[in-house]
């Protein structure tokens, strides 16, 4: 039933991926190598990148992205110098409305932001992911606003993070990074990253208002398992509905790529219920860089439906060693 979805859905993504390898790589040129670029590094040089989109759509059809600005040096793990929000009428010219330095917010350094929309009362929601208090990684929540560009850089405050264990040894994660924020029309979720024993998997909270969270099932678990070719790494990209349920989209690497830290690429599951998971991508990924450098990523991809289209803005490896942001265009139909 699932692989049929996928077929009727989208069927450029149904497309056969190549067997080819680069140095243990999938290369996954024909589905990723027509694209408009969004957003390159303020510098560019290897490791100075621009990336971790997530986008939204207003009912004026306004675009509102917000994204992680990179450097390529000082200490891993805590390069991202910036919250960047930006607004576009075509969602490909796009222009910075809002900077949210890492200074601004009290923290040492940002991954992924979520940036959604409060069904109930219309405002903004921004949501990230920091070190907080030089304590492990949570996810925060800025202030709402009633415009994208009004998010107080100040009033970011901590809304999931570890959670107590309740034996000794337990493989609780020890902390939490990079949300996927969806409204499903009653309650939200939210899908992240959790670091537990050293391995980064998929885990699921949900919340009444946003702020206040709690796991969906044992949060020991990962909705998705490190197996196959997501056997180093498994992680959240996207979700998006698709009449009787909904395509997630999740990113992973494999034990034997070089550097499976940074070597991301992307993959696709379904589910009925947002409980469970069929990883439709179980083989090889579905979607890699077409212009690899000393990565082949294609990650940290957010998902929105356009008329009849499916529009994917993504953070991507580029030859030079920088990433940048891009948008790709997919048929949809159902």
């Amino acid at each position: 039933m699932t692989g049929l979805l996928i077929c009727v859905l989208i069927p450029s993504l149904a497309q056969p991926a190549p067997a080819a390898f680069t140095s243990g790589i999938a290369r996954i040129d024909t589905l990723a190598g027509t694209y408009d670029v969004i957003l390159r590094p303020d510098t560019i040089a290897p490791e100075w990148w621009a990336g971790a989109p997530s986008v939204l759509r207003d009912e004026d059809g306004t675009f509102w992205l917000a994204c992680r600005m990179r450097r390529g040096d000082g200490e891993r793990g805590r390069r991202g110098y910036e919250i960047r929000i930006l607004k576009s009428a075509d969602g490909v010219r796009f222009e910075k409305i809002l900077s949210i330095p890492q200074e601004a917010a009290g923290v040492p350094g940002f991954e992924r932001p979520a940036l959604a929309r409060d069904p109930g009362t219309g405002q903004y929601a921004l949501f990230g992911c920091a070190p907080w208090q030089d304590g492990p990684w949570r996810i925060i929540r800025f202030a709402d606003a009633d415009r994208p560009d009004r998010f107080d850089p100040a009033s970011a405050r901590p809304v999931i993070g570890p959670i107590p264990a309740e034996r000794d040894r337990d493989t609780l994660p020890e902390e939490y990074k990079d949300p996927v924020v969806f409204h499903d029309g009653s309650r939200w979720h939210c899908w992240v990253i959790g670091y537990a024993r050293r391995n980064e998997r998929i885990f699921h909270f949900v919340s009444e208002d946003g702020w206040s969270w709690k796991p969906v099932g044992d949060p020991r678990l990962s909705i998705l398992p490190l197996a196959g070719w997501h056997d180093f790494f498994v992680r959240p990209s996207s979700v998006i509905p698709v009449g009787i349920g909904w395509l997630f989209f999740y990113e992973g690497s494999c034990s034997a790529w070089p550097d499976p830290v940074y070597n991301i690429l992307t993959g696709a599951a379904f589910t009925f219920d947002l409980a469970r998971y069929q990883d439709l991508t179980p083989e090889q990924p579905l979607l890699g860089s077409a212009t690899p450098g000393a990565f082949h990523t294609w990650r940290y991809s957010s998902w929105l439906q356009v008329g009849n289209e499916l529009w994917a803005y993504a953070e991507v490896a580029c030859a030079d060693g920088t990433h940048e942001i891009r948008r790709f265009r997919f048929p949809f139909t159902f």
